[in-house]
């Protein structure tokens, strides 16, 4: 009988990524889920196919759902700049995102759970919406009654990746959103081009 190795692992096999960070079970089955899975005969995309998983991968990398995506996208189709590019910036400068860039929690979807039950500030206000779009300068906080939280010590105590569009300051437990991300620093494995074409169409 097949182990059950949970929604997240089943997700970053359809993708062929481990989006949700290491994972010793995509590990050993770096493939699509199915018993046909790891057969060579498997179909081959077409071109719309090819751009609709793209979307769908970066949709569930950052846990947004269709309407909020759909309407980013357009947001970004209207700004200065590289469509795609912008598109990645504007989801990278989601409060839920940036809570889990800063290192105040493991994975997205516990910086979205931070927010929703008011745990996180920003600019001195609680904001309870995780798609609260951060603006340069702002400063994100954890509320004083929270800052002994477990899941946010553990948090903070494994956190090891910074960012030059992040400033942090771990005495107070804030930080800043100092930049928009360059493209080189998003480390996400997403071809942006691929959801502008999507969209073009």
């Amino acid at each position: 009988m097949a182990r059950y190795t949970g929604p997240r692992t089943k997700i970053a096999r359809k993708f062929k990524d481990p989006i949700y960070g290491p994972d010793k079970y995509f590990e050993k089955k770096n493939y699509a889920p199915g018993m046909h899975g790891n057969s060579k005969r498997r179909k081959k995309l077409s071109e719309y196919g090819t751009q609709l998983q793209e979307k769908q991968k970066a949709k569930y990398t950052y846990g947004i759902l269709e309407k909020q995506f759909k309407n980013t996208f357009h947001k970004a189709s209207r700004k200065k700049g590289i469509t795609g590019e912008v598109l990645l910036q504007l989801i990278e400068s989601r409060l839920d995102n940036v809570v889990y860039r800063l290192g105040i929690a493991p994975t997205r979807s516990a910086a979205r759970q931070l927010v929703t039950h008011r745990h996180i500030m920003v600019n001195g206000s609680v904001v309870n919406v995780p798609s609260y779009e951060l603006k340069l300068g702002d400063v994100i906080a954890v509320r004083e009654k929270s800052k002994s939280l477990e899941v946010i010590q553990n948090a903070l105590a494994s956190k090891r990746n910074t960012y030059p569009w992040l400033e942090w300051d771990s005495t107070l437990l804030t930080g800043k959103l100092a930049s928009l991300p360059a493209r080189e620093d998003i480390p996400e494995n997403i071809k942006e081009q691929l959801i502008v074409e999507l969209y073009s169409k």
